[in-house]
């Protein structure tokens, strides 16, 4: 693949982890304005290079970098502000919708002690989430506002309350519209704690693991609807207004539609366990109706899943069986890799959605890198650098090789091929000087047509150091 030189041109700098980077047109606007929502519960856009607040909703947002001792005890959390989306005819009803964490709804967590699968041990193969009412650790809500001609944002709904088991992989930039059914897609992680102990993203009922389509057109009238888990829970009302296009999900870091013709290229990247990221495209789909899964549930059956997408998580890791990785210790340099899951990469195998490509956390190749987690994934139709002209591009939170230091991060890209066999990346190169501190990139935008890129970078993994990030636009 071609090699690519990109510069950063700096937008703004000294902001919270920023979440989400996209563009939309503000009623009575003529331009674009770009719109950046940080972890912590910030709203901003730029106009004339000055950074406006559009909303701030860091009260409503739960305290973050304080759960799981040890882990996000530490500062680090993937929990807080982390969906933004505006109506396709925002412009016109200036409805926009957010996903958060809930201040006040935290909770001991799922499982009292880390978890690895352990193949000779059936019981850890076959974990049930119990007591979920007081067994979690924080509510996921999705809402739908809307900006008054004069005035601030206000709440107007609640569309979902959910309950998650862990503090991580609740997906992050998981809100958006499809031009394609215009309805507002939710991607929902795994709930996290690693290796999906409960398997809920191949159950059908969970709505953890998934992506939804949400159809907001659909007024449910139900103000505040329960706090949720599983499909089946929630009023039919609220049944009726969801589909589901996908399961097998571990983490998502959005979804990306490509316009080809006179149909869409979907794009979505799922983040690794501990040996490959992934990404995947798929034209055609045929999502299920939750009400036809419910009624499935209810029969004790399965609903019709062809055309339906199935990524492969738990039982697949990308294009391999799901590992766990030992060291050798009679050789340190080598690793064992075990199956985790045998039956269910076994019954997975068929089903399965291939990715387009994959790239390692251990990686020897000169030109390729190791890396650590997928933050971003765009298709970029723009021709002001003509060679990533109809490519995917993706960031890496951070390479992996083991003698670099300061930390950064990676954009890279790929292209689907006509053969829709796996292909290769390249890494980006970019011409900026961080200086001597450590720069995640940790998420990845584009404008309405895809011809501009935006990129998030922090200087922390901690969404407890403040004031880290500078947004970039990719330019030539």
């Amino acid at each position: 693949m071609i090699k690519v030189k990109v510069r950063l041109r700096p937008i703004v700098s000294k902001v919270n982890l920023p979440t989400v980077l996209k563009t939309a047109i503000l009623p009575g606007d003529s331009k674009e304005t770009l719109f950046i929502a940080t972890q912590v519960g910030e709203i901003f856009y730029i106009r004339d290079e000055v950074v406006r607040t559009f909303l701030d909703i860091r009260p409503r947002i739960i305290k973050l970098g304080t759960s799981e001792p040890g882990v996000s005890g530490a500062g680090y959390d993937e929990r807080g502000l982390l969906g933004l989306a505006f109506h396709p005819d925002f412009y016109y009803n200036r409805l926009f919708y957010l996903h958060y964490s809930v201040a006040g709804t935290q909770g001991p967590g799922a499982l009292s002690e880390s978890f690895s699968p352990n193949p000779c041990d059936p019981k850890t193969l076959n974990l049930r989430w119990i007591n979920r009412e007081t067994q979690y650790d924080h509510i996921d809500t999705v809402e739908e506002w809307i900006l008054p001609s004069n005035g601030q944002p206000q709440k107007r709904r609640t569309l979902l309350n959910l309950r998650r088991p862990f503090f991580n992989h609740n997906g992050v930039n998981n809100l958006n519209f499809s031009p394609e059914t215009g309805k507002l897609v939710l991607t929902t992680g795994d709930g996290g704690a690693g290796y999906d102990p409960f398997n809920l993203s191949q159950n059908d009922m969970e709505i953890a693991g998934k992506i939804i389509e949400i159809d907001v057109v659909k007024n449910t009238f139900i103000q505040n609807p329960p706090v949720v888990t599983r499909f089946n829970e929630l009023p039919v009302p609220i049944q009726e207004t969801l589909t589901v296009i996908a399961k097998g999900v571990r983490n998502i870091p959005g979804i990306s539609f490509q316009r080809f013709y006179n149909q869409y290229i979907k794009y979505v990247g799922n983040v690794g366990q501990d040996l490959v990221e992934s990404i995947f495209s798929f034209g055609q789909y045929k999502p299920i109706p939750v009400t036809l899964l419910v009624q499935a549930f209810s029969m004790k059956s399965e609903a019709d899943q062809e055309g339906f997408i199935n990524f492969g998580w738990r039982g697949w890791e990308g294009i391999f069986p799901t590992p766990i990785i030992q060291g050798c210790s009679a050789n340190p340099t080598l690793d064992e890799k075990i199956i985790a899951y045998y039956n269910e990469a076994v019954k997975l195998s068929v089903r399965r959605l291939q990715p387009v490509t994959s790239y390692f956390h251990k990686d020897q190749r000169p030109d390729k890198f190791g890396g650590t987690a997928l933050t971003g994934v765009q298709a970029f139709m723009g021709n002001r650098i003509p060679a990533l002209t109809g490519s995917v591009v993706f960031t890496d939170l951070a390479r992996k090789e083991e003698v670099q230091s300061p930390t950064r991060g990676v954009l890279a890209y790929t292209r689907i091929r006509t053969d829709c066999k796996l292909n290769d990346f390249s890494v980006i190169q970019t011409d900026y000087n961080f200086g001597s501190g450590s720069a995640y990139y940790v998420s990845l935008g584009t404008n309405l047509d895809q011809t501009r890129l935006f990129l998030g970078v922090y200087g922390s993994m901690k969404v407890t150091d403040f004031n880290q990030g500078t947004v970039f636009e990719i330019i030539p």
